[in-house]
């Protein structure tokens, strides 16, 4: 029986145009789904990282890291699922009543997010951490409704001076 895992991997790769599509273009070719997948510039102008999350097995994770290191493009590959550091970034717009601002306001504390806009019937609450916690926020909130969220994909670095 096949385990399906999620694994998460940075990839170092160079700030170039057509860097991200070749990558996806390699996920898509191969029939993998990218579950989750951020870039994003380095401390170097010159070099993008990206984070993807993806599922599978083993086999999977063998075959994307071959794959990815075939493009002239990629740096370094590397499978950071375990002992790293890693999150998300949701910014979600819930319905604010006076008579319930209070209540959010509260929620929002206590999962220590931050209200970023407020209009005469809403807020827009800024939350960050890992997957879980965001979607424990989010569950809270359906009470209130939802009326849009906007989630960024994980982010993660290996922990301590592992690299």
């Amino acid at each position: 029986m096949v385990i399906d895992m999620r694994f998460t991997i940075a990839v170092l790769v160079e700030n170039k145009p057509g860097v991200l599509a070749r990558v996806a273009s390699l996920f898509r070719r191969r029939g993998f789904n990218i579950e989750s997948l951020t870039v994003g510039t380095t401390e170097r102008e010159d070099l993008s990282r990206m984070t993807i999350v993806v599922n599978g097995d083993e086999k999977v994770l063998e075959q994307v890291t071959k794959q990815l290191n075939k493009l002239i493009e990629v740096i370094k590959v590397s499978d950071v699922s375990k002992d790293s550091v890693e999150r998300e970034l949701c910014l979600i717009r819930v319905n604010s009543p006076p008579e319930k601002r209070g209540e959010i306001i509260e929620l929002t504390n206590i999962f220590r997010g931050r209200i970023v806009d407020v209009a005469r019937d809403s807020f827009i609450v800024e939350i960050t951490g890992d997957e879980d916690k965001i979607n424990a926020f989010i569950d809270l909130m359906r009470a209130y409704g939802i009326k849009e969220v906007a989630r960024t994909g994980k982010v993660a670095m290996v922990r301590g001076g592992k690299q």
